[in-house]
């Protein structure tokens, strides 16, 4: 069994940091191997390879175990839980590895890849390009094994060569473009609305037509401030909630 080991993080100082700690050890959790070691770092430890206090850490595996995917022990240590479910609305403040976090940890199957002409609804965000890479991704409940969410990325042509099969169908897009191809990604501009099924999405999530779904665009800007990637995804209605917290900066 190898031992678990948690992503790198680049904090920022403008949230909290147990916050930003929380996301990026979650999604470390649900996207780890399956060989991975259940047992975590020591708080110590954690906070070391974090760069943050302890008592900002106990505070961010406190979030993890209030989800419900880590247990705490005295003397014994902490361990994720081996079935657990990511059953809390997403909390989104702003972070990019909140995004990671919200997408990761669930089986994913690539449906299929590849170029196509720019679709006329996404013109105003590849005005330079021909083309872009479509990417399809069908995401399943990793215990019921039922289908939860299905994706379609629109990715700019130039990272062709280095998006790989096998890591979409282990990480999200996002944490992809950042962390293997080296994409500066500087903001993502996220919507979310409620829509009705259509026949694909109705046949691909195993629910009704015209059945109510959670539609969310994703747009990734790069530090040049170009659209890298425009990410759509469909929720089942009945699976999903998001919750947003805006903070005053006078607070």
């Amino acid at each position: 069994m190898t031992a678990f080991a948690p992503d790198s993080l680049v904090l920022n100082r403008k949230l909290p940091l147990w916050y930003q700690v929380s996301q990026s050890l979650r999604a470390s959790i649900l996207g780890r191997t399956p060989d991975a070691s259940l047992r975590l770092p020591t708080e110590e430890q954690l906070a070391a390879h974090y760069g943050v206090s302890v008592l900002t850490m106990r505070q961010a595996l406190k979030e993890l175990e209030s989800e419900g995917l880590i247990s705490r022990h005295r003397r014994r240590g902490t361990f994720i839980e081996p079935g657990a479910r990511r059953g809390a609305p997403r909390r989104l403040l702003g972070s990019i590895d909140a995004v990671v976090a919200q997408q990761s940890g669930e089986p994913t199957t690539l449906l299929g890849h590849g170029p196509v002409p720019v679709p006329g609804d996404l013109a105003e965000h590849f005005p330079d390009v021909a083309e872009v890479l479509t990417y399809r991704r069908l995401r399943h409940d990793a215990q019921s094994g039922e289908p939860t969410n299905w994706a379609e990325n629109a990715v700019r042509p130039e990272f062709a060569d280095r998006l790989r099969a096998d890591d979409l169908e282990r990480w999200p897009m996002t944490k992809v473009l950042r962390d293997i191809v080296g994409v500066r990604i500087s903001r993502i501009t996220d919507t979310i609305e409620a829509r009705l099924a259509d026949p694909e999405t109705a046949e691909l999530l195993k629910v009704p037509l015209c059945s109510p779904i959670l539609h969310y665009t994703g747009v990734t800007y790069d530090t040049d401030g170009r659209v890298v990637d425009v990410a759509r995804i469909r929720y089942r209605g009945d699976r999903f909630s998001f919750s947003v917290t805006v903070e005053s900066p006078s607070a």
